[in-house]
């Protein structure tokens, strides 16, 4: 069975823009740190209606952006070890320290 790489990028971003969306009404501040995103695009994404999110969802471009392109938080998420919530605190500090994305 061939996968449609198309029609499974649109499912994650419709997934994505909703959770993000709902996330961000629920509590601000947290949903912005969670989801590595500034004021502006916080505002946008939840000042969305239905039919925009769709809209957007429907594009063939990842809407989503993944913070796992540090080897060190990797490595750390990855820790399956008895020092494990050590290492979520560690990876949760490496993460904040991230630039998150503004809208130009």
């Amino acid at each position: 069975m061939k996968m449609d790489i198309g029609n499974e990028v649109r499912e994650l971003n419709l997934s994505y823009l909703m959770l993000a969306q709902q996330m961000l009404v629920a509590d601000r501040a947290g949903g912005m740190f969670k989801l590595g995103v500034g004021e502006d695009v916080a505002e946008v994404i939840e000042n969305l209606s239905p039919a925009q999110i769709l809209r957007m969802a429907s594009s063939d471009m990842l809407l989503c952006r993944f913070r796992f392109d540090d080897t060190l938080l990797l490595n750390l998420l990855g820790n399956h070890g008895r020092e494990n919530s050590a290492a979520r605190i560690h990876a949760t500090i490496l993460a904040a320290s991230k630039p998150v994305e503004h809208l130009v």
